[in-house]
């Protein structure tokens, strides 16, 4: 989720003839315009990135969608920016939400979307080309600098001109947005549903609370404790590694800090998550294991077989996740870039490697059926083995497989596969009648109509259908994110990032290894 904040907002409580229409209005994201995220990305949306023609948004408090306080009524696409109007609900939460918009508290919005194509320019901007927008939110500070609340009209009785969404001023002119240098050169595009990072756009300029004012934030409640989370979550925006200290040097870091590891989980984001049930360290998920069975009635009038149907329960068994590290106060308010910020996206990246290798080994090492290659280097067998795999899968279950998960070692073997005239038989380029395509810059690719899915962390390569309702295998988690706690005897702080991840083999016959 790629998150934005935009400070440009008006509010219109009163509608025709004094009636409260408790609307706001405004820009929630200019195009052509480069914005710095936390963790030091710059990017960028192209116009009509945006689906102006999609699903209202819901309007939220602070990211959380347990703080939602109305929806999106109108979105527009102009040449400069996403424009919207929005309700806020008629409830106590949007009552207070009224107040503290008319009092600026709250006098920003941030957009949250899921980018779904974009590429990076030769000065590493993340240009986002197509983008879901899935939630606005009401934040009490804005990535972008100078902007404000127009105007408040809270009262009824004090006439209100309606909101004029296309002539709203923002401070950079729509003709310069308009101007603004666009990328001269566009490098070969990334699916973001593969590689897309978790991004936060929060203010860079936020300190981890101790543990009795995050105890503090989390009496009081509501946006207080939404705002605390949030900043939280967005503290984490740099990477190190020091060959000689366990730790982070208490010194300053000039530049960005490079990390060349890739913090993805392709094979979760693949087969997607779902939510973790919330008591119990065990859970029991059903399963149908006896069918009924129907007979042909022979002569008309006889008694017919009776069935069973039988559902038995298995126990899914939750596995806790997590690491810690404490560091000197000197460490952290020596440091530039903040280590807190460092140490952080370091945790979270080992977490999220972590439970990918957890899921994919459990559903790899759950597997039964096999399917050979003879010959890695010969096209005829891997298509003799992806159909055999797919004949056993479709035998069991009426079902065809829909994902191939792989090595690296074996989706060099697919992709340097070629006929008899030395041409890929899975080309990137012209593939006019070609089973699939693959490509060395990224690992998208439908060999035979398969999803590709590449990951480092399989023990091996399987296929298998892991798509929808009748996925074959379920991945339960709970992300609990990162907690901390001051240790004034050492003066230090303890750091910790965990949660909870579960998997569940629902049926094995819906999956076919490689060997």
């Amino acid at each position: 989720m790629l998150r934005l904040t935009q400070q440009e907002l008006t509010i219109d409580a009163a509608g025709p003839n004094g009636m409260p229409r408790r609307t706001i209005a405004g820009l929630a994201l200019p195009y052509n315009v480069v914005a710095t995220v936390n963790d030091g990305t710059k990017v960028m949306f192209m116009p009509g990135s945006l689906n102006a023609g999609g699903k209202m948004p819901k309007l939220y408090l602070g990211h959380d969608s347990s703080q939602a306080v109305g929806l999106v009524t109108n979105m527009t696409d102009t040449p400069s920016g996403m424009m919207y109007e929005a309700r806020i609900s008629e409830t106590t939460l949007g009552n207070e939400t009224m107040v503290l918009l008319g009092d600026q508290v709250l006098d920003a919005v941030s957009v949250g979307v899921n980018p779904t194509r974009f590429s990076y320019d030769e000065k590493g901007t993340m240009i986002i080309e197509m983008a879901d927008w899935q939630e606005l939110s009401l934040v009490p500070f804005g990535a972008f600098k100078g902007a404000s609340v127009d105007r408040v009209a809270a009262s009824q009785s004090i006439p209100q001109e309606p909101v004029e969404i296309d002539n709203i001023e923002t401070e950079t002119p729509n003709e310069e947005l308009d101007n603004m240098e666009q990328p001269t050169e566009t490098p070969t595009v990334i699916e973001a549903a593969h590689v897309a990072p978790i991004v936060y756009a929060q203010p860079r300029n936020f300190k981890l609370p101790s543990a009795g004012e995050y105890i503090a934030a989390s009496l009081q409640g509501g946006s207080v404790l939404a705002e605390m989370n949030a900043k939280i979550q967005a503290a984490a925006p740099d990477i190190t590694a020091d060959p000689s200290l366990p730790g982070i040097l208490p010194e300053i870091i000039t530049g960005s800090v490079y990390d060349g590891l890739n913090p993805i989980r392709p094979f979760v984001s693949a087969i997607g998550t779902l939510a973790m049930p919330g008591a119990g360290a065990t859970f029991r998920r059903p399963k149908i294991t006896v069918r009924p069975v129907v007979d042909e009635q022979t002569p008309e009038l006889d008694q017919l077989n009776p069935s069973t149907v039988t559902v038995s329960n298995s126990n899914v068994d939750k596995k806790t996740f997590g690491t810690f590290v404490t560091m000197s106060e000197q460490a952290l308010d020596w440091s530039d870039p903040a280590s807190i910020n460092i140490v952080l996206n370091q945790l979270a990246i080992a977490y999220g490697q972590a439970t990918n290798t957890y899921a994919v080994t459990e559903c790899q090492g759950a597997i039964v059926q096999t399917t050979s290659v003879a010959d890695t280097s010969d096209p005829a067998d891997w298509i003799a083995a992806i159909y055999e795999g797919a004949r056993q899968i479709s035998l069991n279950s009426n079902y065809l497989p829909t994902h191939m998960v792989v090595t690296p070692g074996t989706w060099a073997s697919l992709g340097s596969l070629v006929d008899s005239t030395g041409r890929p038989v899975f080309p990137q380029i012209g593939a006019m009648n070609a089973p699939g395509q693959l490509s060395a810059a990224n690992w998208n690719g439908n060999p035979l109509g398969l999803v590709l899915v590449v990951d480092k962390d399989t023990p091996g390569s399987f296929m298998g259908h892991a798509a929808g309702p009748a996925a074959g295998f379920e991945f339960y988690e709970q992300q609990k994110g990162a907690i901390s706690v001051d240790v004034p005897s050492t003066l230090g702080r303890t750091i910790a990032y965990r949660g909870y991840a579960a998997t569940f083999m629902a049926d094995a016959t819906k999956f076919v290894k490689f060997v």
